[in-house]
């Protein structure tokens, strides 16, 4: 069963950072000696996620979203994320944790998880949050206390990871919350999700950092706005999109 509300899409938060070469300009005035963290080629990914053209069979364990094959787990949600009409981002809830999973048209010959981890960082930090930036198990990661208003009206902070991934011609964020941010060893199975999602960029010409748009897989059946039972919770983070807030979604999987 789905359930659909919607929500700004989360690359808003690119356009309100400054743009690459404003930053690298910047950061070349600062330190002359620093390496560039931009125009660097994609890093290998010997254990995914997948661009379509790697695997045989898309859809053999994973559900079919159109622009992303994301695999399935016994117990999950899949809640999908609305941008005007267009779907753009599915969150994979397993107990109390979750991974917002979204994918970007990017440049033929380079990464931008670099620069995308910088625009991050400084948008959370603006806001007054913390970020530190580390080596996970994903590779390098953003993890963030972003300050959010809690549902009794007093400031707090809410635990985010951001993970990433270049791939061909697309880019793979995912923002993991709740207890797998809290503690990041408990979010073995969120970090697989992760690795073995697949990547339908498609064909058509994108400008980098277009959403690739996603679709409800066939069998969906959607239940209109105000139905959730914990509609009135409302915290956010970053980029103005709360993976345990009830979105649309799928109770059960086959």
């Amino acid at each position: 069963m789905f359930r659909r509300r919607k929500e700004r899409a989360a690359a808003d938060e690119f356009d309100e950072a400054e743009g690459p070469e404003e930053a690298a300009e910047e950061s070349a005035e600062q330190d002359d000696s620093a390496p560039s963290r931009y125009n660097l080629p994609a890093a290998p990914r010997p254990d995914g996620p997948w661009d379509v053209s790697e695997v045989n069979d898309a859809g053999n364990g994973r559900v079919d979203l159109g622009g992303l094959f994301v695999p399935g787990v016994d117990g999950m949600e899949l809640r999908v994320e609305v941008a005007g009409e267009s779907i753009v981002a599915a969150t994979v809830v397993l107990r109390d944790s979750a991974i917002q999973l979204q994918a970007f048209a990017a440049p033929k010959s380079e990464g931008i998880w670099g620069e995308v981890r910088e625009e991050i960082a400084a948008g959370i930090t603006e806001q007054g949050g913390i970020v530190d930036q580390v080596e996970g198990p994903l590779g390098w990661e953003l993890r963030a206390q972003v300050p959010v208003q809690l549902p009794d009206g007093t400031n707090g902070v809410q635990l985010v990871r951001f993970v990433g991934s270049d791939g061909p011609r697309w880019f793979l964020r995912g923002v993991i919350s709740g207890q797998g941010a809290v503690q990041p060893g408990a979010a073995g199975v969120l970090e697989a999700v992760f690795r073995d999602t697949v990547v339908v960029r498609g064909e058509a010409p994108m400008a980098p950092r277009d959403p690739v748009v996603l679709k409800l897989p066939n069998d969906a059946q959607m239940v209109p706005d105000g139905t959730a039972p914990d509609q009135g919770r409302s915290s956010k983070f970053g980029d103005g999109i709360d993976p345990m807030r009830r979105g649309p979604e799928i109770t059960e999987l086959h």
